[in-house]
């Protein structure tokens, strides 16, 4: 019988493994960590992430074939197939600081793994890495061995939090990257066996271990470039009076284009789509490629400035200063259905007003006031390391306030931001909302998901990305 085990209880471990658990109930499969609050979460009714329909799934398996535990050493060594899902962060210093991936911790899982094991192992690459990691981990496995064979694959994630549950469902393709021998091939056949349980077999695809690894910083730097690419229009389009949502819907239509990931924003986030391309921003450069190095810093290029023409709207509408004023956030999340922050370009709209000395009310229905404190508190890439390592609960910054919903939050500001696209906020109650406000009372909808019209008509001065403009806000600069 085989057993499974993963390193790495976050937003890809965990899910990752409990729906194989419930796909595969003869599996046994480990869930571990070393961080004992998030394993303890895990065994409660309070899961450490937010994920729909993720309840209900850990709650069929634990305790059956599930387990969540802290003891890493003793479940990696019982294990034929280690799936490792341990951070990797943008190196913050030394060499490639700012692009290059910090392998700290997969190098210090890939040691573990060598010292525990007794018998031979799978050891699966689930962390989103920079190519050629598996040849690196390969190396510390072979030269650590003690006469122990291993096997390394890459199986890289391609889930989108807020329908994780059912891209693991139902996936678009599931990959593994292997070497191309026997022993590699042996290796490959055992874990498209696991997935084989639910998944139809075309659409697990096999390759060679660096096409695999690379298909994935390919993959979310794609998805980044439409994003950034429609942001770009966005920006063209209130300069022109053309509507963005029309654009893109009729760029859309093309068989050739399609629809999905055309929906301009305040920009993107998460935690793979800014790390992926600093990564193929990094190869790129080490393999004498600075063109094809530029071309896909333009992307996060364009995101950053999307970030700060939005800020600088808000700032250049309210009579060129936010200072002493009440802004309302609404959502902090990166996106919908998650409680997910790292790289939510909330981070940087908040930061951006706080630098004018605005005073923030900020409501998300997922994200915590000690994540929010944490997030506007911590330097760019800290949020990466394991929440141990990461600087301890900041003091409480003065001029942000966290409430509970957002009619608190929007009561006496001076203007909304509408930052996450929760479905609530959609369904406001926007005459009380103006009635409670400061006027005049602006809204800025980095998420297009406000009707337009109809709060114009209430009494709002409305700003909507890639939107023809409100008069008001024709005079206005774009850019400070």
């Amino acid at each position: 019988m085989v057993k499974i085990c993963c390193i790495g209880a976050g937003y890809v471990g965990g899910p990752t493994m409990a729906v194989i658990a419930l796909k595969c109930p003869e599996i046994p499969v480990s869930v571990v960590d070393i961080s004992q609050s998030r394993i303890a979460a895990w065994n409660s009714d309070h899961l450490p992430i937010y994920e729909p329909g993720l309840e209900e799934v850990v709650k069929k398996c634990r305790g059956k074939n599930l387990f969540f535990s802290t003891d890493v050493e003793k479940h990696v060594a019982e294990a034929d197939i280690v799936f490792v899902s341990v951070n990797t962060p943008t190196k913050t210093q030394g060499l490639g600081a700012g692009k290059a991936a910090d392998l700290t911790y997969w190098e210090s899982a890939a040691r573990m793994i060598a010292d525990v094991s007794k018998s031979d192992k799978i050891v699966v690459e689930k962390s989103t890495v920079p190519v050629k990691t598996a040849e690196a981990i390969e190396r510390i496995l072979t030269h650590n061995r003690k006469g122990i064979n291993f096997q390394i694959l890459s199986n890289p994630e391609f889930l989108a939090e807020g329908t994780a549950i059912q891209d693991l469902y139902k996936p678009d393709r599931v990959l593994i990257g292997g070497r191309e021998t026997p022993e590699g091939a042996k290796a490959i056949k055992a874990l498209k066996d696991v997935y084989a349980h639910w998944i139809p077999v075309d659409r697990i695809l096999c390759t060679n271990l660096w096409s695999a690894e690379l298909s994935k910083l390919a993959a979310n730097a794609f998805l980044a470039q439409r994003i950034s690419s429609v942001n770009a229009m966005s920006a063209i389009c209130e300069a022109t009076g053309a509507d963005v949502s029309q654009v893109s819907h009729s760029v859309g239509y093309d068989s050739r284009i399609g629809p999905k990931f055309l929906n301009a924003s305040v920009g993107f986030g998460g935690s793979c789509f800014q790390k992926d391309i600093l990564n193929l921003v990094y190869i790129c450069e080490c393999n004498g490629l600075p063109e094809v190095a530029n071309y896909w810093k333009q992307v996060i290029k364009v995101n950053d400035y999307q970030k700060s023409r939005f800020v600088n709207r808000i700032v250049s509408s309210m009579f060129n200063t936010v200072s002493g004023k009440k802004i309302a956030i609404l959502g902090f999340a990166f996106k919908k259905d998650t409680g997910d922050t790292r790289e939510t370009p909330a981070i940087d709209v908040c930061k951006g007003l706080l630098g004018d000395r605005a005073k923030l009310s900020i409501y998300d229905p997922q994200v915590t006031e000690d994540q929010i404190q944490r997030d506007l508190s911590m330097k760019k890439f800290d949020w990466d390391h394991p929440v141990h390592l990461q600087p301890l609960s900041p003091s409480s910054i003065k001029q942000v306030s966290v409430v509970w919903d957002a009619y608190e939050a929007t009561k006496d500001s001076h203007g909304i931001c509408v930052l996450t696209e929760w479905d609530e906020f959609r369904n406001l109650d926007f005459q009380k909302i103006y009635n409670s406000m400061q006027k005049p009372a602006f809204i800025f909808d980095g998420r297009n998901i406000v009707d337009v019209e109809k709060c114009r008509k209430i009494g709002f001065i409305v700003y909507s990305i890639g939107k023809p403009l409100d008069a008001w806000l024709k005079d206005m600069p774009a850019v400070a």
